[in-house]
């Protein structure tokens, strides 16, 4: 089987699906691998490194896309939908893809994409359970917005963020607020203490308070109940909350130098943090780095894309950060999708297990239909229905004063040999069964 990896063209994106460091890890599965020629050059990853490592070099995308039993991007479906789209149309029936897809901002294009009869992993589903923590995609990548967007910020400040005593006289430090304390957010406000600044934090969910505190930062603690929602991610709140929430934040900001906004909810456009009039309260020279700029963003006055002055407050809507970052991002992701794909593959045959709690929490679509639940229902699909698992009938025990028939005695209970061939058959259908489940719950695909 071969496992194919093309050269990125949603716009500006510079990192890779699989480093060399990968490729080799792959190859003990059994399998082969074809990267696209110049694929990783942007990320620093050369040609002469994936030959090195094992993997094929192809000049021509056509023939990796048509030749490879599983392909693997970075940006594909919807999070690629206009260059991304000659992909797509090469796709063939049982042929895997593997990406970040984006598929819960739009449904109706999962649902075009699932009469390819193709299997469509989309990599930001990957559910948030133990066994799954190094195959968390979403995570890596946030891991590298926090980062870039302090220096982002660092950058557009007016001043520096350690305080410093010096012979022209002492300089106080930035003032940092963290709003949003995910993974992003957690790595924005350690990011921002190695700078030296003074760094508070605030987020719906009152159970990250002792991770802030861990990392030397001060939680705002305001009393507008939880909004904690499942897997641990912040749960879309109503109008009213964030109104609230709003109000409470006015003096907090007043106070604020730089503003950090990691918001954002999967398929839906990023809450409103930051309106104008709190944008207006900060002091001059202030920086707010909104990274749900794509989003919609968290500040009223992002544009996505663009770096704009209003009210003497720079702001910053940056797209695609973790782009910024090739090399190390390429590299995160690839161990994220190696270690994914590791149970798939058995000695070089693609196995996909339908029951695993992953697989089934990043399936897009199978068969020609989207199968993802999420999906179905913002796409107004209807649930599929669960085969019913099989009632096994369990024998009745037989008493133990039960008379044991002696010949010549007539009795209702079968022969000896009789038995023995009813045993035979079930334990034959059982099999027969079992097999059959089998089939039903795993997919095979050898190329």
């Amino acid at each position: 089987m071969i496992i194919g990896v093309t050269k990125e063209t949603f716009p500006g994106e510079r990192r890779v699906a699989l480093v060399p460091a990968s490729v080799s890890k792959l190859k003990k599965l059994g399998v082969d691998v074809s990267i696209e020629a110049h694929a990783g050059e942007a990320s620093g990853f050369l040609d002469q490194e994936y030959e090195k490592a094992g993997a094929k070099i192809v000049a021509d995308r056509s023939e990796i896309i048509q030749s490879a039993g599983i392909l693997l991007q970075v940006r594909a479906a919807v999070a690629n939908p206009e260059l991304g789209k000659s992909d797509l149309d090469q796709i063939k029936s049982g042929q895997v893809l593997i990406a970040q897809c984006d598929p819960l901002s739009d449904p109706e294009m999962m649902k075009e994409l699932a009469s390819k009869q193709a299997l469509i992993f989309a990599l930001e589903l990957v559910p948030r359970i133990t066994r799954a923590q190094s195959m968390d995609v979403l995570s890596s990548m946030a891991t590298i917005a926090g980062y870039k967007s302090v220096l982002l910020a660092a950058s557009h400040s007016p001043q520096m963020f350690p305080m410093m005593m010096t012979a022209a006289g002492t300089l106080a430090p930035a003032r940092v607020f963290i709003l949003g304390v995910g993974v992003a957010g957690l790595q924005a406000i350690a990011t921002a203490k190695r700078l030296g600044a003074v760094v508070s934090a605030y987020d719906v969910r009152p159970a990250v308070k002792e991770q802030v505190e861990s990392l030397g930062s001060k939680f705002i603690e305001m009393d507008l109940g939880t909004g904690e929602g499942e897997g641990g991610y912040a749960r879309e709140m109503d109008e009213e909350f964030y109104r609230k929430q709003r109000e409470l934040m006015l003096e907090v900001i007043a106070e604020t130098d730089v503003i950090i906004t990691t918001a954002a909810i999967p398929g839906k456009k990023a809450p409103i943090l930051v309106t104008e009039d709190m944008v207006k309260v900060m002091p001059p020279g202030g920086v707010i780095v909104d990274l749900a700029a794509e989003r919609g963003g968290n500040c009223e006055l992002t544009k996505a894309g663009e770096v704009i002055v209003a009210h003497d407050i720079t702001i910053v809507g940056p797209l695609n950060i973790p782009s910024d970052i090739p090399r190390h991002a390429s590299q995160m992701y690839s161990n994220n999708v190696t270690t994914f794909l590791k149970p798939l593959i058995k000695e070089g045959v693609l196995e996909i297990d339908f029951k695993d709690e992953i697989v089934a929490g990043t399936l897009v679509t199978h068969n020609g239909e989207v199968v993802h639940p999420l999906c179905r229902k913002l796409a107004g699909l209807p649930e599929l229905e669960v085969p019913a698992e099989p009632e096994v009938e369990t024998p009745a025990e037989t008493p133990k004063d039960t008379p044991i028939p002696v010949e010549g005695e007539s009795s209702s209970e079968e022969s000896p040999a009789a038995s023995d061939a009813s045993k035979e058959t079930t334990a034959k259908n059982s099999t027969d069964d079992q097999s059959n489940s089998n089939d039903d719950d795993t997919y095979k695909f050898q190329s």
